[in-house]
């Protein structure tokens, strides 16, 4: 894998994935021996089958894209996966295990939401006052998210404290604090929640149907988003950095490049994208903010990790994730599939498709492969001169 070109890893991408359907079908045969119905699929040897898997899988993708509703919901779990995706790749490709976008992810919806409560008796209720709210609330989502994100950048650049116990722990406490800010200070009547976001200051739906809590004006910003981390990363001086730190550490330091700097700049970068995705919950999907928020963050380690850390790559991986995460839906409201059986089929085709690519970033970090030797000899030859 390490050695794989691009098609062949496009390839072995693809085989993994119809694998993955194969063995989502067999554990739905399997399943459906154990289950109840009162029109079983067929019987064999005594045996009643309730799941049919060629009927499961047309239902999940027709749940995921078959009607304008249903695909708007597919964008918006994709929107949210994008910015979360980007956020963990940049991160990764500094060589730093990021744990931490989940809660970056919670203060930056915190943060668009405590706009909303403060500010918005200040500005006029029209499409003007709307729009400036909206740009307020992200600018605050996108700064908070830096600077949290920018927190265990700085314990592990200046103090060596491990980034994947700091950035884990720093979960809890954004989410416990979070709740506390809320109940004792933006409470809006019984519930633990925020204020009401005006519907004037929320994105338009325009082409999709407003149920489904999805606008494409937020959806090609994030698109942009995407497309500038890669090209920051493989057309800046930080980038370089960014990359040479996570591939050559050791060639890093002999060039000059300061270690410490460019940790906290990836962690503050990482955490601007990670708050502009609780900003975008907060002000697209849920029109307020509470407790029980989705673990986005979370997810964005998958899609990071099933995307080979590139933000482009991101992009297919976070439609992936966002077809099988509506598309699971679908399947207990309309054939009675459990839940949990459809979230173990969705993480089985998840992994399938994902380990290829884990398995090369791990070879690549143990210095495996042939491409991994002569960029070692590279670094070396170039510290030499």
């Amino acid at each position: 894998m390490v050695d794989a070109s691009g098609r062949e890893r496009l390839l072995i991408s693809l085989g993994s994935f119809v694998l993955a359907l194969v063995a989502g079908a067999l554990l739905l045969l399997v399943s459906g021996a154990f289950a109840s119905c009162e029109s079983p699929v067929f019987g064999l040897g005594g045996l009643q089958f309730c799941y049919n898997p060629i009927e499961v899988y047309s239902v999940m993708l027709n749940g995921a894209v078959g009607s304008p509703y249903s695909l708007g919901l597919t964008l918006r779990e994709t929107t949210l996966l994008i910015l979360a995706g980007v956020a963990v790749a940049v991160t990764f490709q500094a060589g730093i295990f990021n744990i931490g976008t989940q809660g970056q992810f919670i203060f930056g919806g915190l943060a668009g939401a405590a706009v909303v409560h403060y500010t918005a008796d200040l500005l006029p209720a029209n499409v003007v006052g709307g729009g400036g709210l909206f740009a307020l609330g992200m600018m605050a989502a996108a700064l908070i998210g830096a600077l949290y994100g920018a927190l265990p950048g700085i314990l592990l650049a200046y103090y060596d404290a491990n980034e994947v116990i700091t950035t884990i722990m720093l979960n809890f406490i954004a989410t416990a604090v979070a709740f506390t800010i809320v109940r004792s200070f933006l409470r809006e009547g019984a519930a633990v929640q925020t204020t009401l976001i005006p519907d004037y200051a929320t994105p338009p739906a325009i082409i999709f149907p407003s149920a489904s809590s999805f606008s494409i004006l937020i959806l090609v910003p994030t698109l942009l988003i995407a497309v500038g981390a890669h090209y920051l990363l493989n057309n800046s001086p930080l980038g370089y950095n960014i990359r040479v730190s996570g591939e050559q550490p050791t060639a890093a330091e002999y060039s000059g490049v300061d270690s410490k700097q460019v940790i906290v700049r990836t962690f503050t970068l990482s955490g601007v994208i990670g708050g502009l995705a609780g900003g975008v919950f907060v002000f697209m999907v849920l029109g307020y903010w509470q407790p029980s928020v989705p673990q986005v963050g979370f997810d964005g380690i998958t899609v990071s990790v099933l995307a080979a850390n590139n933000p482009l790559g991101v992009i297919p991986a976070a439609a992936l994730f966002g077809i099988l995460q509506s598309g699971s839906v679908a399947l207990d409201l309309q054939l009675g599939v459990p839940r949990q059986l459809a979230g173990v089929l969705r993480g089985i085709i998840i992994l399938f498709v994902a380990m290829p690519e884990f398995m090369r970033m791990i070879g690549r970090r143990l210095g495996l492969g042939e491409s991994s030797a002569t960029s070692a000899v590279t670094g070396t030859e170039a510290n030499d001169d």
